[in-house]
């Protein structure tokens, strides 16, 4: 579906919650956008972070639909950091058709003193440490994993390293994310948005889009290092996209399409049905139940508080309640 002359109300908005793959020919780029409204803000108002980790995880949850969202399989795309700051810990996956789930880990007194002193921001707050993107096809198939390091970038910078060493697939991207105050029956509710851009060169002539060589490579070494070929047309797509503000991004005035348009509309840019993303968690009684039933007569013991077993769910919060009688086997 072509931008170049629409109007509103020609075509169907995507709104909300979903990633819209799009395409600029003349420019050799496709990429995908979203803006994630309702599912984001049940995620974090669920758990109740503090409001520095929130707009971290809800950066991790948007890098997250926009690269999960590109699976052509069934399948798990799980995103999860490790690091040494007040937020140890971060983890969203995506699985497919279009469900997503995410928590994070932090330190109270860690992040009180990093928000005393200032020093609150995403990349401050994750420290040094790794970060891994997972592709889980099933249990009968190997996984594949990449892992970028954390070194005080942000995560724009650290998706743009991946998909340089991994991919070799010049890459893009842009993320933003914001706590918005609504008029609601009660008055006025805030609600958390997020919305991001992930833009990538790949032109039909593939040594167009070759990347030039990392530090330790056999290249040129005046070239080594540079994160993108010098090509027009990928120059031209970048500048572009720096345009973006972080309000526009998050702008639920400003929509998915409309953004693509106020961006590409010159070269002629095509957006394609894209993913419904929602807030739905994986966990059920059944699976809880399965891995109990693997523990040990010890382990059952250890696990019984007042006479009940409780089995909270990381990431939607669920609670589940177990007799440890169900899990001694008879002699």
């Amino acid at each position: 579906m072509s931008l170049q002359n629409a109007k509103l109300g020609e075509f169907g908005y995507a709104g909300d919650d979903h990633v819209v793959p799009f395409q600029v020919d003349k420019l050799d780029v496709r990429g995908r956008a979203v803006q994630v409204g309702q599912m984001l803000d049940q995620i974090l108002t669920r758990h109740k972070y503090p409001d520095p980790v929130s707009r971290l995880l809800a950066e991790v949850i948007t890098l997250t639909v926009m690269l999960g969202s590109s699976l052509k399989f069934n399948g798990k795309f799980i995103v999860q950091t490790r690091s040494d700051g007040p937020v140890d810990l971060l983890v969203a996956d995506f699985t497919t058709p279009g469900n997503v789930r995410a928590y994070a880990r932090y330190s109270d007194e860690r992040l009180a003193e990093a928000v005393a002193a200032g020093k609150d921001s995403p990349e401050e707050l994750l420290g040094n440490g790794v970060l891994a993107l997972t592709i889980d096809q099933g249990p009968h198939m190997r996984r594949y994993q990449g892992i970028v390091q954390l070194d005080g970038s942000t995560l724009e910078d650290v998706a743009r390293t991946y998909f340089r060493q991994s991919e070799q697939i010049p890459t893009e991207v842009r993320l933003g994310v914001a706590r918005m105050q609504v008029p609601g029956e009660n008055g006025v509710v805030e609600t958390w948005r997020a919305g991001g851009v992930l833009l990538q060169f790949l032109p039909s002539n593939t040594d167009r889009a070759r990347m030039k060589d990392l530090h330790g490579g056999d290249g040129d070494p005046e070239e080594a290092g540079n994160g993108h070929p010098d090509d027009d047309s990928w120059v031209e797509a970048v500048t572009l996209l720096k345009t973006v503000q972080d309000d526009e991004l998050v702008d639920p005035s400003v929509g998915t399409e409309r953004l693509l348009y106020r961006l590409f509309h010159e070269h002629g840019v095509r957006v394609f049905e894209g993913v419904n993303i929602v807030d739905k968690c994986s966990c059920s009684r059944e699976k809880v139940r399965s891995i109990l039933s693997g523990f040990t007569a010890e382990e059952i013991h250890e696990s019984t508080e007042n006479g009940v077993i409780r089995v909270n769910c990381e990431f939607c919060s669920t609670e589940y309640l177990f007799d440890p009688a169900d899990f001694f086997k008879p002699h």
